[in-house]
């Protein structure tokens, strides 16, 4: 880390494959996992802020220093603008798919899913197209023959093969490709394709069930769009230093670069080549010294497998084969792949800092001499910025929003529902934390039949420059008010002040429904449905110490970012006795108040209860968080069994589902439902009784 910037990585995957084993994994030589890096806890130790997402353009201001109130904006698709001061772009590329059927190789982190799906599904006499006549097309197509039984036939389709390389290389390739019984067409460059059959150029059209592509890639639209130079191909221009020749802020590597003076085929090898010199630029540029080159290599050692324990190898016009060079290209692979498995003990704490901010940068410094009161508001500038930026809640009946000392509301006569809720950051990313926080906060209204209508505010935001502390504020209010919108509720008021870290608080107004739903009155017989799986609270917690799967923690901010909206309007169809939602004191803390209210018991069937991908073999691991003792403690007495599944029981959750008492004879009806409408985990996890409780 450099004292004083705030590294954000925004990747389209938490768990991003490595290309070079992708073919191996095709083949069966390694499990999906063995071939992705997990970038999860790579930014943790780096110090970077992980965003989950994908670009889809970029805003380029004036040509400015480092210390500038802007240098331009990255778009994304599920979040709001990322201010930057530098910029590095490594997307890759995207493919050239001639048609919308059939899956193309990039990205490749969309590609196994699709592979396991169509390799579950593919029947007999079926007749698979590989597209591209490259080294990943051939590679690929082999790899796909080695996987699959021989009554599945595997065509390959080309414009030519491994035109680049040297002729001994292509004559090598084409024997790996006869003695697979792969059938060849080159000089047919597919221009169409549809259910059943592909055309190429000239006419010809081949019959075909599944078609995959593996054919050139081109640089993204919003290369070009964005004011970047770029070559005919749409590539960002880089000079030397891997800097834009036309916007000193913006440097790049990879096959989304055209390097200045030294063109190389689009080839993983000087990606990885570049990355020390364009981390070493990217701190030179703050700290305001000479950058250094970047000097490709003229050659690179090429390893392509052949579906088996075989592969081909050439540098420049020599080429061989055989056994060796598959355990030197396996060799290679997992020495790579194996120096990005970070070690969990490692404490972030303990990383090496800079002294001192970088010259730079000193001028940005905020005060450190920080009043407190209201004297540690945001000013009035910045907040009055953000809020200009929120989108729209104008709304009939807010008489007086944002603005005034208070808001005034004109809501219809009947009972209010109020209820406050919030808590410190538990992700890095802003957005999704401030949609987080909404979800969870209009959790309890929903859970007792009301609708939520009005919002109110309290953020703490740490110190930072101005501007950073701006951005920060816009995307944590952006994510709340995003949400809010959804379910037609207004933020009309609020307060922001300086802490030691991001927290969000919200207090929710809201109007009751027809039928006042409380924890009270469970009948016996009654099933018990919970909407949403167990597990916020333990994979947190993992992630905090480095041990959790990036892609288990990203699928469980998805979950928390999810409605109970649509849920409770379900569970309102079939008559709930009795309803809360599952937060800090777990399924069995918010059970047990629902029973105590009621005056009956339960039996909960622990291997019925929805658990989140990872919740599980975090808590064998010895993971807990660190409100579960105190909740073991106060449900001890219904503690014996010893399903493994049972500490995930008081384990605390945010934004958790709704926990309802459905008559029996309701509860499939209930469940299909839920199920239809994204609740995909929801269950049946038990059913009242009369007296008692019980863990099955």
């Amino acid at each position: 880390p450099l004292a004083g910037v705030r590294l954000t990585l925004v990747a389209r995957e938490i768990l991003t494959p490595y290309s070079g084993m992708l073919p191996g994994v095709v083949a069966g030589h390694y499990s999906d996992r063995a071939a992705h890096i997990d970038l999860a806890p790579l930014a943790q130790q780096a110090g970077a802020r992980l965003i989950e997402d994908e670009v889809t353009g970029l805003e380029l201001a004036a040509t400015s220093q480092i210390s500038s109130r802007q240098a331009g904006y990255v778009h994304l698709a599920e979040h709001p603008e990322l201010r930057f001061d530098l910029l590095s772009i490594n997307t890759g590329a995207v493919p050239v798919q001639p048609a919308p059927v059939g899956i193309a190789v990039k990205p490749i982190g969309r590609f196994l899913p699709h592979w396991r799906q169509l390799q579950a599904a593919i029947a007999p006499g079926a007749r698979i197209a590989v597209v591209g006549g490259g080294a990943g097309g051939i590679e690929l197509a082999l790899a796909i023959r080695h996987a699959l039984p021989v009554t599945v036939a595997v065509l390959l389709f080309a414009e030519s093969l491994l035109a680049e390389a040297s002729a001994g290389m292509r004559r090598r390739a084409a024997g790996a490709l006869a003695q697979a019984g792969i059938s060849v067409t080159t000089g047919f460059r597919v221009v169409a394709a549809d259910a059943g059959q592909i055309q190429a150029a000239d006419g010809r059209i081949a019959a075909v069930d599944h078609v995959i592509w593996v054919t050139r890639a081109d640089a993204p639209d919003w290369l070009a769009e964005s004011g970047l130079a770029v070559d005919r191909g749409g590539f960002m221009r880089v000079d030397r230093t891997l800097r834009s020749i036309n916007q000193p802020a913006v440097f790049g590597a990879g096959d989304v670069v055209s390097l200045e003076g030294q063109a190389r085929p689009k080839s993983g090898v000087y990606a990885v080549r570049a990355g020390p010199v364009l981390a070493a630029n990217l701190r030179r540029t703050f700290m305001q010294l000479p950058l250094q080159f970047y000097r490709a290599q003229r050659r690179a050692l090429v390893l392509m497998g052949t579906g088996g324990t075989h592969a081909l190898a050439a540098r420049g016009r020599w080429a061989a084969g055989g056994a060796w060079a598959w355990r030197l290209k396996r060799l290679i692979d997992e020495r790579f792949i194996a120096r990005y498995q970070m070690d969990p003990s490692l404490d972030r704490r303990n990383r090496m800092q800079e002294p001192m901010l970088v010259p730079a940068l000193q001028a940005l410094l905020p005060n450190a001499e920080r009043c407190g009161g209201c004297a540690a508001k945001m000013g009035a500038d910045p907040l009055r910025r953000v809020l200009a930026r929120l989108p729209s809640q104008a709304r009939s009946d807010i008489a007086i929003g944002i603005g005034d000392d208070a808001a005034v509301l004109e809501l219809p006569a009947g009972p209010l529902l109020l209820t406050v809720d919030g808590f410190r950051s538990l992700i890095d990313d802003p957005y999704r934390f401030g949609r987080i926080v909404a979800h969870h906060s209009l959790n309890d209204v929903l859970a007792m039949g009301g609708r939520p209508r009005a919002a109110l505010a309290l953020a703490t935001v740490p110190l930072m420059a101005e501007v950073m502390m701006e951005d920060e504020l816009y995307w944590l209010l952006r994510g709340a008010v995003d949400v809010l919108n959804e379910h037609g509720v207004a933020l009309v008021g609020g307060h922001s002040t300086e802490g030691a870290e991001l927290s969000l608080g919200l207090t929710i107004t809201g109007q009751a429904g027809p039928t006042l739903l409380t924890k009270a009155g469970l009948r016996a017989g009654d099933a018990l449905i919970l909407t949403k799986p167990l597990g916020t609270g333990v994979l947190l917690a993992a992630a905090m110490q480095g041990r959790a799967r990036g892609d288990a923690v990203a699928h469980a901010v998805r979950v928390m970012d999810t409605s109970n909206e649509r849920a409770l309007s379900i569970l309102n169809r079939y008559q709930p006795s009795a309803l809360t939602d599952v937060t800090g004191f777990g399924l069995l803390g918010h059970l047990a108040e629902m029973l105590r209210a009621g005056g009956v018991g339960a039996t909960v069937m622990a291997d019925q209860v929805p658990l989140l991908d990872g919740a599980l073999e975090t808590v064998i691991a010895g993971v807990r968080s660190s409100l579960h003792a105190s909740n073991v403690g106060v449900l001890e007495a219904y503690m014996s069994a010893e399903h493994p599944a049972v500490p995930l029981l008081v384990d605390p959750q945010t934004s958790g589902g709704l926990l309802a008492g459905i008559p029996a004879h309701a509860a499939e009806a209930c469940l299909t439902a839920l199920h239809a409408a994204g609740y995909s985990q929801a269950a049946r996890i038990g059913w009242v009784t009369a007296a008692g409780w019980t863990i099955e």
